[in-house]
């Protein structure tokens, strides 16, 4: 499945070979957004071991390597090493799937359900594996998880959007993710704002790029992001 693209507006001094902000829309808050959500265990998992920060790597390399038998039977390594997003709304981007193995694959939640289910029995589990503790069969009776209808669609008239559009963020609205990530709505005086702030005397000294971001620049912005406070610097410009 091909990974979806994410384009995004950059503003660089020339001068300092910095990134001062971006430009972004919808879809990377989206993204960025949703990064909040991964668990540990995803994080190392898309990063690799070897590109993770400080001991972490380690220990999910030492869970690798234990064998199956010094796991609890009703966890399992598989849960440890690949656990469950918790949330995630529908129709946001995540750069970081590609239903393969490098990616974090699908998020869709299914519960289990024990195959002697009644209105005195009524048990529900999201791991096949459980044991019933009515009758200690195993429950893995499939119940795919499906979510609510939108709320009928209605316009925010701060905005001019329509509530159904999904995701976590509004669109239409431009956003303006500084280089340490940080999200604000863009506006004319906010953007002279941040001039200010960084002391640029000359226009001349700007610079705009846009950006096409696919599944390893998401990537490597979630590697930035525990790294540095200069996260579009350090990905796009290599600074």
């Amino acid at each position: 499945m091909a990974t979806p693209k994410v384009t995004l507006k950059l503003l660089i001094n020339k001068k300092t070979n910095k990134v001062l902000f971006a430009e972004a829309g919808k879809d990377f808050v989206d993204f960025l957004f949703t990064l909040l959500s991964f668990p540990l265990g995803t994080v190392i998992k898309l990063l690799s071991k070897n590109r993770m920060v400080g001991c972490l790597g380690n220990l999910y390399q030492s869970i690798e390597e234990l064998g199956d038998a010094f796991f609890q039977p009703k966890i399992g390594k598989a849960t440890v090493l690949n656990p469950k997003i918790p949330f995630r709304p529908s129709g946001s981007t995540l750069l970081l799937s590609d239903g393969g193995e490098d990616g974090i694959g699908s998020t869709t939640r299914k519960f289990y359900l024990c195959p002697s289910y009644h209105k005195n029995h009524q048990h529900v589990t999201d791991n096949p594996q459980t044991l019933c503790p009515s009758c200690k069969g195993t429950m893995s009776n499939e119940m795919p998880f499906v979510n609510p209808p939108p709320a009928a669609a209605s316009t925010d008239k701060a905005v001019g959007v329509n509530s159904e559009e999904g995701g976590f963020v509004k669109g239409v609205i431009t956003y303006m993710v500084m280089d340490n990530l940080e999200v604000k709505p863009m506006s004319t005086i906010s953007s002279i704002t941040m001039l200010n702030k960084f002391n640029v005397q000359e226009v001349g000294a700007l610079e705009e790029k846009v950006i096409e971001l696919g599944m390893d620049e998401g990537l490597n912005l979630l590697k930035a992001s525990l790294q540095s406070q200069t996260v579009l610097t350090n990905v796009f410009l290599g600074a």
